[in-house]
C-alpha cells in the first residue's frame, strides 16, 4: 500500500508509529497529540519527524480532513473494570468524545480505539458511538504480559494473534545481584502468599510480610507478566504486590485489593510507575525499565532519556506494540 497519512490522539511514547514500522506500512505524515512532557519527549527522541500539536481538546480535526487512519487509546481512569465503575461523565472519559469527534471531522479510511475492559453498558456506548464492535485482545498472545484490551476498529478481518509461548523469564535480564531483595530468612513456599504492605520499598528493605492462605503472591519468572499500569502515584511503591486494572492519583495513599496470583499461572496487574517485583532464585528484584519495554514488545532502551520513574508510568499507559502490529498488518497484507 500507499504511504498513509496517520492522526494519533493520546499519542503517549509514539507506539503506534512504532507497529506502523514493524506492520511495513510507510507513513507520508504522522500528527500526535500529546500533553505528557516525558512521552513527548521520548517520542520525539525516537521519531524526530513526527509533528506534535499537543492538547486535543484544543484541536480542530477539520486540517486533517482526508487522512487515511486515526487511532488512539483514550485514557482509561474513566471506564476501567477495577476499582470505581465511572462513566461518561468523569472528565477522563469523556476524552472518548474527542476521538470521536476526530473521526467526524477527519473522515478517515481507518480508525482504532483501544481501551481497557469496561461495564458492558459503556462498552456498547462506544461501539454504538463508532458503528463498530470491539475486538479482545490479551497481549499475552504476543509478548511475556497479560493484558486485556479491547480495539475498536474499521479494518476488515482482523484476527486473534498466533500464541508465540513467550514468558516472563524469556526478557528478564541475568539475576542482577545489586537490585536484589534476599527473602531470607523468610521461607516462602509457592502454596503460602506473599503481601508486603509497607508504603515504600527500598533496595534491600523488604518491609513486612503477611501471611494469607487464600492466594500466591510470588512472582514467578516462569509466568506471565501482569498488566503495566500508569498514572500509580506514589503509593503504588509496593514492588507489584498490589494489582489493580487501572490506578489512578486519587488512589495514591488508599490500601487496595489484591489480584491473586498462583505459580504456573499466567502473571496479573502490575504497577507501571513504579518497582515491580521477579523471584529469581530465592531473591525478589525489581523489574528494569527495559524489562518493561520488552513486556510492552518495545525496543530495549525506547524510553531512555527520562527519570526510571517517569519511564515506569508512561510504559504503563503505553500500548503493547506487537497487538498493534497485528492489527495493521491486516492492511498491509489485503494491500488496501
Amino acid at each position: 500500500m500507499g504511504k498513509v497519512r496517520v492522526l494519533s490522539l493520546f499519542d503517549g511514547i509514539s507506539c503506534g508509529k512504532v507497529a506502523l514500522e514493524r506492520a511495513g506500512i510507510p507513513v507520508d505524515e504522522y500528527i500526535a497529540y500529546e500533553i505528557d512532557k516525558s512521552a513527548i519527549q521520548i517520542s520525539k527522541n525516537n521519531h524526530p519527524d513526527i509533528i506534535q500539536r499537543g492538547d486535543v481538546t484544543k484541536a480542530d480535526f477539520t486540517e486533517y480532513e482526508g487522512f487515511d487512519l486515526v487511532m488512539g487509546g483514550s485514557p482509561c481512569q474513566g471506564f476501567s473494570i477495577a476499582g470505581k465503575q465511572l462513566n461518561f461523565d468523569d472528565p477522563r472519559s469523556k476524552l472518548f468524545f474527542e476521538f470521536k469527534r476526530a473521526i467526524d471531522e477527519v473522515k478517515p479510511k481507518y480508525f482504532l480505539l483501544e481501551n481497557v475492559k469496561m461495564k458492558k453498558e459503556y462498552e456498547n456506548i462506544i461501539s454504538q458511538y463508532l458503528g463498530v464492535e470491539p475486538i479482545k485482545i490479551d497481549s499475552n498472545l504476543v509478548s511475556a504480559q497479560n493484558r486485556k484490551r479491547l480495539y475498536w476498529t474499521n479494518i476488515p478481518g482482523v484476527t486473534q494473534p498466533e500464541d508465540r509461548g513467550i514468558m516472563l523469564e524469556d526478557i528478564v535480564h541475568e539475576n542482577r545481584s545489586e537490585d536484589n531483595v534476599d527473602l531470607a530468612p523468610y521461607k516462602v513456599p509457592f502454596d503460602k502468599t506473599l503481601k508486603i504492605i509497607e508504603k515504600e520499598v527500598q533496595e534491600g528493605k523488604v518491609g513486612y510480610f503477611k501471611y494469607d492462605a487464600q492466594a500466591n503472591r510470588v512472582y514467578s519468572i516462569h509466568g506471565k507478566s501482569v498488566t503495566l499500569l500508569g498514572e500509580a502515584g506514589g503509593g503504588a511503591a509496593k514492588m507489584g504486590q498490589y494489582l489493580f486494572g487501572c490506578i489512578t492519583p486519587d488512589r495514591v495513599d488508599k490500601r487496595q485489593r489484591g489480584q491473586r496470583f498462583n505459580e504456573g499461572d499466567k502473571f496479573y496487574t502490575l504497577t507501571a510507575q513504579d518497582r515491580h517485583g521477579v523471584f529469581i532464585d530465592g531473591y525478589i528484584r525489581k523489574l528494569t525499565p527495559v524489562e518493561c519495554e520488552r513486556l510492552q514488545t518495545l525496543p530495549d532502551k525506547y524510553t531512555a532519556g527520562v527519570s526510571d520513574a517517569r519511564r515506569y508510568k508512561v510504559l504503563g499507559n503505553g500500548w503493547t506494540v506487537e497487538v498493534i502490529t497485528h492489527i495493521l498488518k491486516t492492511l498491509q497484507d489485503t494491500g488496501k
